[in-house]
Parts: structure tokens; sequence; C-alpha cells
């Protein structure tokens, strides 16, 4: 077999890989999120289930698997089917090109610890695919012919379009900082604990409020709000079809935990020095250490989105609005300014 045909043999067996992980994690999420939903209201969550009810997030997959596929008569059939698989395929695409260690060096080779190699245009890459991801949404409900599942679909897109903007120019200001777009380079560049929360808390909130608003999470899940819109978007999906969806979802809340982690929380950096567990740099122990330290910040982040979900409450729609042009964007802007000034000064 020629070089080609190894590096695509790999590139599979690494995405298959990052497939499995994100399906526990989205199991895991599912469990946790019934948990603490149960201990913040004083009830007892799943406990029937396997031991602890650990088993209930896969008796559900199985549940929706064989539960009747409907699709009403006068929708778009082709589109209703594809919707689903877009959002879901996003969520996945993303993990392509997040790397979740430094590199490791074996035998004199360099070898990258995550799907692709080191992109030097990662953060695009990532608001990229964010911004498409919005299609499957909206294809949803278009495709169903239904007047609440439309309204589902535009509140996504008109959500996007709101905070897609203030999550940029959040992002512009780390790119001034660090002088790139490689996601490697922005986590290097928080070496030390000099972790761009610390350095840019403003940004920071900014775009914490913006992945709320992205992943269509509570305050921010118009799309879906049941007391408006039945079910939103979803409302005429069944079965499997609105199993992907609420996949999608969580893979999206884990794709912006693990954003916020690597942008602002120093990534795949250890807060202390690796020499207290006698790790060297660019070894698979260091690899292996750093990836858990970024799994513990993304666990982290994940239970705050859903803490953040069962304690405040539904925006409307109008306040959703309000709050991504009139306060967030022009902060975002702000923000900008004086990076870009405290900057230049220090140069």
């Amino acid at each position: 077999m020629n070089e080609i045909s190894w590096i695509l043999i790999e590139a599979g067996v690494k995405a298959l890989i990052i497939i499995g992980m994100m399906l526990l994690v989205a199991a895991a999420s599912v469990y946790v999120e019934r948990k603490v939903s149960a201990f913040i209201q004083l009830r007892i969550g799943p406990n029937r289930v396997g031991p602890f009810g650990l088993l209930q997030p896969f008796a559900d997959v199985f549940k929706l698997f064989l539960k009747e596929d409907i699709i009403p008569a006068a929708a778009d059939r082709w589109f209703h089917r594809i919707a689903p698989v877009i959002s879901l395929g996003v969520a996945f695409a993303v993990y392509a090109v997040i790397p979740f260690a430094d590199y490791i060096v074996i035998d004199d080779k360099i070898i990258q610890f995550g799907i692709a190699p080191d992109v030097n245009i990662g953060i695009l890459f990532i608001l990229a695919l964010t911004s498409v991801g919005v299609y499957g949404i909206t294809l949803a409900g278009w495709s169903s012919n239904n007047k609440y599942s439309l309204l589902g679909g535009l509140r996504s897109s008109a959500q996007m379009i709101s905070y897609e903007l203030s999550m940029g120019l959040a992002l512009v200001s780390v790119i001034l900082i660090t002088g790139s777009l490689s996601l490697t380079d922005i986590v290097r560049d928080q070496a030390g604990w000099r972790w761009n929360i610390f350095i840019q808390p403003l940004g920071f909130i900014i775009f914490l409020v913006s992945s709320f608003a992205e992943t269509n999470r509570a305050p921010f899940d118009l799309p879906e709000a049941e007391p408006e819109l039945v079910g939103g978007f979803n409302t005429e999906y069944s079965g499997m079809k609105f199993g992907m969806f609420f996949l999608a979802e969580y893979a999206n809340m884990a794709t912006a935990s693990a954003l916020i982690a690597m942008l602002y929380l120093g990534g795949w950096q250890l807060p202390f020095p690796p020499e207290w567990l006698g790790l060297q740099p660019h070894t698979l122990a260091m690899a292996l250490a750093q990836f858990a330290f970024l799994v513990i910040k993304v666990a982290v982040l994940i239970f705050f989105f859903i803490w953040v979900r069962w304690s405040i409450p539904r925006f409307r729609y109008d306040q959703l609005m309000n709050l991504g042009w009139k306060v967030l964007l022009p902060l975002a802007i702000v923000n900008i300014l004086i990076t870009a000034v405290v900057l230049y000064i220090l140069k």
C-alpha cells in the first residue's frame, strides 16, 4: 500500500475513534443532565435501568430505533430525511481540527494528537462549519410543512446570525493577542497560566453567552420553545431522526465546551509544571496527561451548561434579539478596540 492509502486509513481510524467518543460523551451528558436536573428539583433521577440508572441513555437509543419513523404526507421527504444528517454531521466534523494535546515525537517522527495535522486556519474552519450547522434545523422546519416547525427553523436562523457576529468578534480579540488562526498556537500561547480568560474576561463572557445561543441551549432554546411552538423545528420528527437532532445538540454542547477550553482556559495546558509529575515534553505520557486535563475542563463546562439550563428561565424572543444586537455586539466591538489599543501601546 502506498503512503496516501496509509494516511487515509489512519484518518478513518481516528474518525471512528472520535465518533465513538462523541457517542459516549453524548450518552454520559444525557445521564448527567438527568441527574443534575433531578438534584436541583429534589428528585432521584434515573435509577432503574442498570446500576444507578447508568444504562438509561442506551435504553433510550434502543427505544428510538424501535419507534415508527413518521413523515407527514405534505412534507418534502428528501429534505426531511437529510436535515438531521446535516446537523449531526457538522457536529462531528468540527473535531477534525481540534487538537487534543501537543504533538508527540516517536523515533524522530512528529505525530499529531488529533484527527488531522495542525490546521493553520482551524478557527475559520470551525466558524464555517458552525454556520452551516443551522441549515439542518432550518431545513427541518421548512420541510415539515408545519407552521410551528417553520417558525422554529426561522428562529434558529435569526438566532445564529445574531450571535455568530458577537462570537466571531470575541474570537478576533484572541487572534490579535496570539497572532495566529491555529488552535494549537492559541493553546501554546496560554502556557504558564497566561489563560485568555484572565487577559480577555469580557471576550470570554461574550463567547460563553453566544455559545449558549449557538447550541440552542436554555435560556436560548427559542427554536424549540414548547409553550409557543409545540416542539419547534423537530415537531414532525420521530424515531431515530428525532434522536439525531437530540444527539447533535449534546455533541454541539461538547464542541462548544471544547472550544471555550481551548480558547480561554488554556486548552490542554497543565495547571502546574509538568516536571512535578516527571513528564517530558512531546512524549506519549505527556500527551495523555494533557488530554486528561482537557477532558476535565470540558466536563466542567458541560456541567455548567446543564446547571444553567435548569436554573435560568427561557428568554422572550425580543429579549434574545436585544441581548444579541444591543448588548453583546457593541461590547464585542469595544473589546476589539481596547485589545488593539493595548497591543499597540505595548509593542
